[in-house]
């Protein structure tokens, strides 16, 4: 009887069925197991699954405690291997792109955007598939425009991870600096989407159980992920990582126009 009660009061403060937690419960486990393994996609394939079952202003601040926990799991070896110039300045200008993307979020057509976003990332990941990107990509203005992009992403879909990770990925780094790179963006970054998740009264109290309690799930999925990356496995990180930012980006795509 304690069991039933416990599991009813815990759907009436999430806002969520029975079914419908079970699912998230899922998606979750599955999504830290990527984000451990590759740094990035978390919230992605979140959203990827969960957008045609909650809207996705309430997905993008779940996200963000989810974040928040990953990175916690992981920001010990990204501290190590981490390009912190390249980060600093990614951080920087995705802090002035967000605030633009939350706006039109919460204001324009939610199809158009999701296409905007979906649309710039799968072509970005095509031509670095392709081994096509610009020239010089360390210089100022690629990285304070990558970092302004990711931000600009980050508040229409939640996914701006997926651009910083096409930019780093055209500095020819290896793969290991490359995921500590991203981890230490995405850790960084939970201050500047606090404060803007805030302003834009999105951090709501079901929000917040929703993220406590599939934090766990996520950690454990985060633990084994990371678990899963070694030196033997930096070889298969490229064409893991592209082709997941490819198939993410299309079957977006093709959810919005279908």
């Amino acid at each position: 009887m304690l069991r039933i009660n416990y599991v009813t009061e815990l759907l009436a403060l999430t806002g969520l069925e029975y079914t419908q937690l079970l699912f998230l419960t899922g998606v979750v486990f599955i999504a830290g197991i990527v984000r451990g393994f590759s740094g990035f996609a978390l919230s992605a394939l979140i959203m990827a699954s969960l957008a045609t079952i909650l809207p996705p202003f309430e997905i993008l601040p779940m996200n963000f405690i989810l974040e928040a926990a990953a990175g916690l799991m992981m920001v010990r070896g990204g501290i190590k291997d981490a390009d912190m110039r390249v980060v600093i300045g990614l951080v920087v200008a995705s802090a002035i792109g967000m605030p633009i993307g939350l706006t039109l979020t919460t204001t324009a057509p939610l199809e158009l955007t999701r296409i905007f976003a979906l649309s710039t990332i799968l072509i970005l990941a095509i031509l670095l598939f392709a081994n096509i990107h610009p020239r010089n990509p360390e210089r100022a203005t690629i990285l304070y425009s990558a970092g302004l992009l990711s931000g600009l992403v980050t508040g229409i879909a939640g996914v701006g991870g997926m651009v910083v990770v096409i930019y780093v990925f055209s500095l020819g780094r290896r793969a290991r600096v490359i995921r500590a790179s991203l981890v230490m963006y995405l850790f960084l970054s939970l201050v500047m989407s606090l404060f803007y998740y805030v302003y834009f009264d999105l951090m709501t109290e079901i929000v917040i159980w929703r993220g406590a309690t599939l934090a766990i799930p996520t950690i454990i999925g985060v633990m084994i992920g990371s678990r899963l990356f070694s030196n033997a496995h930096e070889k298969f990180y490229r064409i893991f990582c592209l082709g997941l930012l490819i198939f993410l980006a299309t079957t977006g795509l093709l959810r919005v126009i279908l």
